[in-house]
């Protein structure tokens, strides 16, 4: 479902940030080129946009990379805004490896 951006605040958790802080360079760089097609369109086919399941229902995940990925919840606000609440960061089998 299409929906428009302009009101889409981005927003990470402390524990999104530590482990962002102590990713590769190149990961940063591609996250922060995500974050913009994510606010631009977070449905670009780049993005791999997809909802979770199991212990991350109702989360969504894109991809950072061919490996990474972000993991975000979408929080309606009652001004009308959407936050994407970003949580998690890693590999594939960082965040998923119980699956």
């Amino acid at each position: 479902m299409a929906r428009e951006t302009r009101d889409m605040i981005i927003k990470y958790s402390p524990g999104f940030l530590r482990t962002l802080k102590k990713a590769q360079v190149m990961i940063r760089k591609n996250l922060k080129i995500r974050i913009k097609q994510f606010t631009d369109n977070p449905n670009d086919p780049q993005l791999n946009t997809h909802p979770l399941k199991e212990e991350y229902q109702g989360y969504h995940s894109i991809d950072v990379t061919a490996d990474w990925r972000a993991i975000y919840k979408e929080i309606a606000q009652q001004e009308g805004e959407l936050v994407a609440y970003f949580v998690a960061i890693g590999t594939h089998e960082q965040l998923y490896k119980s699956h």
